[in-house]
This record gives structure tokens, C-alpha cells and sequence, in this order.
């Protein structure tokens, strides 16, 4: 693993370092951060690359994670569901068609709903849109029952059952995620952090991408760094001012017209690196 230096056009006075993980016989691997004004186009000194991180972020802040994306695939294990309620129903439509469709009327619901109402309350008036919307027969209140209590059957992205507590090891982690607490205490991940550390969106009566949450999480945890993957929770953590690094996962892209996040990594474990733990 080396720092490599590749410069930006759009702001010449800045550099931006690029991770790099080769592995033989596989595509090059990197993560990128941009390092203060003042910077030269050299190799940077690896205090320099060092000072940078702790400034952005403090070795005492607490790492937080997003579950449903960075570390659970919750589109795999959210459309074996509704695959296996296509099958039984006969519904002429894949699993991950109706997982998307609910899915993303459960984030507008989240988003647009201005009085707050419990994770599995948008989940329900979400799945009953999207039976609407596809044309299905179905009781979303009985189905949604189902589909939430299936989350400890969800996987984990490949990285996470070695790589979280890795980070455990080095810094304060926890999650910060839009869900009930008795939703996130059947996922695998409940078993991986202290639930000291867990600031669901119960806890703290706001949902993402609003910047409530993440103010009311720094309110009770202290100083964070977010570590995210989905577009809308880079977005809210980089708008309310807390630190990100993201974590790329299949399937999910940054906002275009969101403020870019200064570090991104492909797995747990390059994050080490990242946060330099």
C-alpha cells in the first residue's frame, strides 16, 4: 500500500492522495483524500499525510456507521423476501423490483414526513405504495412484519465480520442509522458494537438526510466521523458539518450535486489505513 499523488484540475492549489492497494492479478484498489493548501506536487511526507488526518479526524471521535449500506446489503437480503412472497403469490415481478420500489418510497417517506413517526410506521405506508404503485395484491402491515423481522437473515457486506471489529480495536465505533431499535437489535451488527455506541433514529427522534440527526448525535456522542455510502448520507453528514469518509459499495453512487467527501475507501480495512488507527 503507497500514497500517490494526483493532482486536481478544478483546484490546482490543492493535492489529492491516492491510497493505492495493488493486488497481482486484480485492478488496482485506491482511496483518495485531498491534503491542505501549501501542499507541493512531490510525494508527500508521511507526516504531512498523517497531520491531515488527525486533523480531520480526531483519534477520540467516534466512528460511526451507516447500517443498511455500508454495512449491511440490505438489497440482497430485502429482495430475497419479496422474492420469496413473488413466488408464493404468483406476482409477475423479481424481488428486487419490489425491494426498490419500496425502498426508495420509504427514504421519501423519511425524508418529506415532518412529524416523526417509528421506522417500521415508513416502512409499512412505504410497502403500501409500492404494492399500489406495481399493482400487487397484499397486506403491507402483515408483509412488512415479515421483511423486518427477516433483517438477521440480511448479509453483511464480505469485509464487515472482520473488518468492524478491526476498527473496534483501534477507535470508538458505533452506528448511526435510520431504524427502530428492535429492528437494528436483530441485524448481525447488533452482536459487533456497543450499544452505548448506537444512535438510531428512535434515540434521537430525527431521520437522515435531515441535519437534526446528525446535530443530535453529536450532541450525545460527541465528536463523530461518519462513515457512509449512500448518496443522501454523505450528503446530510457533509451539509451538517461532520467529518465523512465513504465507504464504496456496489450499486450506490455519490449525489452530483453534493459537497464530494475528502475520503473514500472500497472496505473496512483500507479505512484503518484512512483513519489511520
Amino acid at each position: 500500500m503507497h500514497a500517490t499523488p494526483v493532482h486536481s484540475g478544478s483546484e490546482p492549489s490543492r493535492l489529492t492522495v491516492a491510497l493505492v492497494r495493488s493486488t497481482p492479478g486484480a485492478r488496482t484498489h485506491w482511496s483518495t483524500w485531498s491534503l491542505p493548501e501549501g501542499a507541493t506536487d512531490r510525494r508527500p511526507d508521511p507526516r504531512t499525510v498523517e497531520e491531515a488526518h488527525v486533523e480531520q479526524h480526531p483519534r477520540g471521535a467516534l466512528v460511526t456507521f451507516d447500517l443498511f449500506s455500508a454495512l449491511v446489503d440490505s438489497r440482497a437480503g430485502g429482495s430475497a423476501v419479496f422474492a420469496d412472497l413473488a413466488r408464493r403469490r404468483g406476482w409477475p415481478l423479481p424481488g428486487e423490483r419490489v425491494y426498490d420500489v419500496w425502498d426508495r418510497r420509504n427514504k421519501a417517506s423519511q425524508r418529506d414526513l415532518t412529524t416523526w413517526v417509528p421506522f417500521t410506521e415508513h416502512s409499512r405506508r412505504a410497502l403500501a405504495g409500492a404494492y399500489a404503485e406495481l399493482g400487487l395484491a397484499g397486506d403491507a402491515g402483515e408483509d412488512v412484519g415479515l421483511l423486518l423481522g427477516s433483517v438477521g437473515d440480511w448479509p453483511l457486506w464480505p469485509d464487515v465480520a472482520t473488518g468492524l471489529p478491526a476498527v473496534a480495536r483501534q477507535r470508538r465505533t458505533g452506528v448511526l442509522s435510520n431504524v427502530d431499535d428492535a429492528v437494528f437489535a436483530r441485524t448481525r451488527v447488533a452482536a459487533l458494537v456497543p450499544d452505548a455506541e448506537v444512535l438510531t433514529s428512535e434515540r434521537l427522534g430525527a431521520y437522515k438526510p435531515a441535519r437534526e440527526i446528525y446535530r443530535r448525535a453529536r450532541e450525545q456522542a460527541g465528536e463523530l466521523v461518519h462513515v457512509a455510502t449512500s448518496a443522501r448520507d454523505v450528503r446530510g453528514a457533509l451539509e451538517a458539518g461532520i467529518p465523512v469518509v465513504r465507504l464504496r459499495r456496489p450499486g450506490h453512487h455519490l449525489d452530483a450535486d453534493g459537497p464530494p467527501p475528502a475520503v473514500e475507501v472500497d472496505d473496512l480495512h483500507a479505512l484503518l489505513a484512512a483513519l489511520r488507527g
